[in-house]
This record gives C-alpha cells, structure tokens and sequence, in this order.
C-alpha cells in the first residue's frame, strides 16, 4: 500500500518536514498511521516556530516513535473444537502525562499500523482531557461475529493471557472500542483477576455498573461529541435548537449522539450501517432504534420496514442527506470529498467527529475552506476516555456517582476540551480552527512534559 504524500509540506517548518519523512522511512506501508501523523503535525509549525526546543530536542520525532509496541499470538479453539490462530496488538505510545489509555478492538481490519495511528490519536485526545493519562491503544484480528459467547470468552481468556503482565493501574489501562463491549471487558476482566490474583479495579474500564463501570461510560462518546459540537455552536451565536442532524453509523457511539442531540432540541433525520441509510424526516425513533441495533442486533434496513415515514436507501452516501449538523461516527475515512462537497452545497453548518479520523484530509480542508465548523476526533470524541477515567477516580474511592453527577463531570470535562482547543487556536492567530487547537494544545501538554522529564 503506497505511503502518505509528504508534498503538502514544503512551506512548514522544516522540523515538520523532517519528523514526517522520518516516519514514513521507519513505518511503510501503515497509510493509517502515517495518515494520522500528518494530520497533527502539519498543525504544528506554528509551536515549532514558537517554542524552537521542541525542534533542538527531535521531541517530533520521539513523539511519532511509540515507547513499547507488543505484538502477540493468541491460540483458541472453536466449538467444534477447531484450533484458531489469531494475533494480539498493544502499542504503549507515550506516557509523559500519565499511565498508558486506550481502547482494544477486535475486527478483522486490526493489524499494527491501524493500531498505531489509534494509538496516536489517544495521546492528543488523552492530553485534551487535562486528566493526567497516556495515550496507548490495542486489539487483534480476530472477528467476533458469527461466533458463539463461549467462542468469546475463550478468546478473550487466551488474548489476555499474554496481555495481562504488560498492563496496571500505573502502567497501562485498557477499555473497549470496536468489537470489545461490556461482554468482552468482563470475560477480559475475569481472567486478569485470575491470572494477578488482585482486585485491581481500575486496570480496565468499561467495567458493568455492578462491579465497579461508571454511569454514562455506555453514553459517553456519543453524548461527548454532541456537547462538544452543542459548545462549538453557542460560541457562533447559537445551538442545536432546531437544528437537522445527520449521524452516520448505528453502533454505540451514534444511538448516543442521536440521544442527545434530541435532547438539545435538534432533529436526527438519518443514520446508516455497512450497508446503507435511512432517512426519517419526522426525527429517527431512538427507542425503535435501540431495539433494532442494541437488542436485535439487525441492519438498519429493519428500520423501515417497521417505520412508516422512513425510506432506507441501499449503499449511497448518508451524506447526501441535507442537514445542518453531521456527525461522523462510523469508521475511519468514511467522509471523503465528495461527501463533503454534497453536505456544504446543502448548507451544512458543523461537523463533529464520533469516530477516529472519519474524515479524509481532503474533506477535512473542504470544511474548513468553506467556512464550516470542523470538530476533529481527537477534541469531539473524547467524551468516551474521558468517562473511563472518572470509571478509574470511582474505583479508587470504593465509590459510584449517580447519572446526573457522572454526566455533569462529563459536560465539564467536554468544555474544557473546547475551550483548551479555542484557546490554543487563537493564540496561534487561527480563530475558529479546532484540527490547529486540537493538535496545537495536545502537542504542547505533552511535549512539555517530555521535555521536563529528560531524555528518555
């Protein structure tokens, strides 16, 4: 697979010219990574030019190295008693600010760059949060549809088998993301227990609400990048009052944005899966949603047979459906240009990522050229890590939070993220660019923290 193109670089610093020929010379064929790695730092010459140490001490190029990346082998065997090989990722990335946080995935897509560039995207989403965590992500190849619970849980038994010596609360701290829900964290969890003989609650979040979860932790990414994109719109003289809001997905992630979105007073007219979309003007019904994508696990097609006033549209774009506010939260790449030519021709005012990097770079610049509000993942998506740490706070104390209290720390948490983000963009005389503030105020928590911690 062909590298990333360094040709947009000439009139950046040449310590970001630098860095990311130095990345695509140590990590070829990882488009994903090297996709990421660009994304932050062609924000980032104004910081080089402002703070020159960061240059002198090669703190980009130690930044764009992870610390440790396990690579593992994880045997299981099928209910038909059929050995299966599967390979199990962790890359620790950086640590300055705190112990090692992030997701593990399962799906057949998992290889060592798409861990890589997720892993690089936590350490700036981690800094944002202001919560004193490192940026660290995981997972394997192996696909857990069509396979029984106990095919599950013999996986997850043998994955962290290997995994287990390599994590602690000090040390590194899995959750869940594609693949790994509460089913996956607990069958994870059980064998940790096992294997360290320790109650160490806070090693992995995403725990059920009876044995040390949080509140909100199932809500939090969703609902996360809608106060996010809630804050975004108040600083432009409004909110989502009346608003239409397209997301893409049906998966966690996207039942919580629509939840909440509703909540502020807007209209979620569409949302889609791997196969298509459906549009429902009068507002999508959650609770029909919710049966369909939570309890029956069925396509989003199911929607409108049962659904009077929704069409469902076979393959397309979810985005050629007008609206005033789009909300990625699908996959990586899954908003190219065209995509975002179509939502600027029909008015779109706010884009917010769900996902992890949803949006290409190409239509990322599309956004902002047209003047569109553009809310990058790492900054609008954080809600989710955000929460595992209030998870991790709870479980320290031997204590949990109601709802209301866990939500209110969450909407705390996502305005800070955007001030942080507002602020750093301003200071860089970039008004209004949240990828510049993202990266910008992510970079700079965590390269000062580098830089006061020695060469290491």
């Amino acid at each position: 697979m062909a590298s990333v193109s360094t040709s947009g670089l000439e009139h950046h610093h040449p310590g970001v010219r630098s860095a990311f020929e130095h990345v695509v010379r140590r990590n070829p064929d990882e488009p994903e990574f090297q996709q990421a790695v660009l994304e932050v730092l062609e924000s980032l010459s104004p910081a080089l030019t402002s703070h020159p140490e960061y240059a002198d001490q090669r703190v980009l190029e130690r930044l764009c190295e992870p610390e440790r990346q396990i690579i593992f082998r994880v045997p299981w065997r099928d209910d038909q008693g059929n050995v299966h090989v599967n390979r199990g990722f962790r890359v620790e990335f950086n640590s300055a600010l705190g112990p090692y946080k992030g997701g593990l995935r399962f799906h057949p897509s998992v290889n060592l760059g798409v861990v890589k560039f997720l892993g690089f995207e936590q350490i700036f989403k981690n800094a944002l949060t202001g919560m004193g965590i490192g940026g660290g992500k995981g997972g394997s190849d192996f696909d857990p549809k069509g396979r029984s619970a106990t095919e599950i849980e013999r996986f997850c038994q043998s994955f962290m088998t290997e995994l287990h010596r390599h994590l602690g609360e000090y040390t590194d701290i899995p959750a869940g993301d594609i693949g790994v829900g509460a089913r996956e964290i607990g069958y994870l969890f059980g064998q940790y227990r096992r294997l360290s003989n320790r109650w160490e609650a806070g090693v992995i979040t995403g725990k059920g609400l009876d044995w040390g979860g949080s509140a909100v932790r199932t809500e939090a990414t969703g609902y996360g990048a809608v106060m996010f994109t809630q804050r975004m719109l108040e600083r432009n003289g409004r909110g989502l009052e009346g608003l239409k809001v397209v997301v893409s997905g049906s998966g966690n992630v996207a039942i919580y944005a629509v939840e909440k979105a509703r909540q502020l007073g807007a209209t979620v007219v569409a949302c889609s899966d791997s196969a298509g979309y459906v549009v429902d003007e009068k507002g999508l019904d959650l609770d029909l949603l919710k049966q369909i994508k939570e309890v029956e696990r069925a396509r989003i097609s199911v929607y409108a047979d049962r659904r009077k006033s929704a069409q469902y549209v076979e393959g397309g774009s979810v985005w050629d459906v007008p609206c005033h506010v789009a909300l990625p939260a699908a996959t990586q790449n899954e908003l190219d240009t065209d995509a975002a030519k179509a939502l600027v021709s029909n008015g779109v005012l706010a884009v917010a990522e769900g996902a992890n990097m949803p949006t290409t770079p190409e239509a990322a610049k599309v956004f902002r050229e047209a003047g569109v509000l553009f809310a990058p993942g790492k900054a609008a998506n954080a809600g989710g890590v955000a929460t595992s740490v209030l998870e991790m706070r709870q479980n320290a104390r031997r204590t949990s939070w109601s709802f209301e209290h866990a939500e209110s720390e969450l909407a705390e948490t996502m305005a800070g993220i955007h001030d942080r983000c507002e602020e750093a963009a301003e200071r860089h005389g970039a008004k209004g660019d949240y990828v510049l503030g993202a990266n910008v105020a992510g970079f700079e928590m965590v390269a000062d923290a580098m830089l006061a911690q020695g060469l290491i």
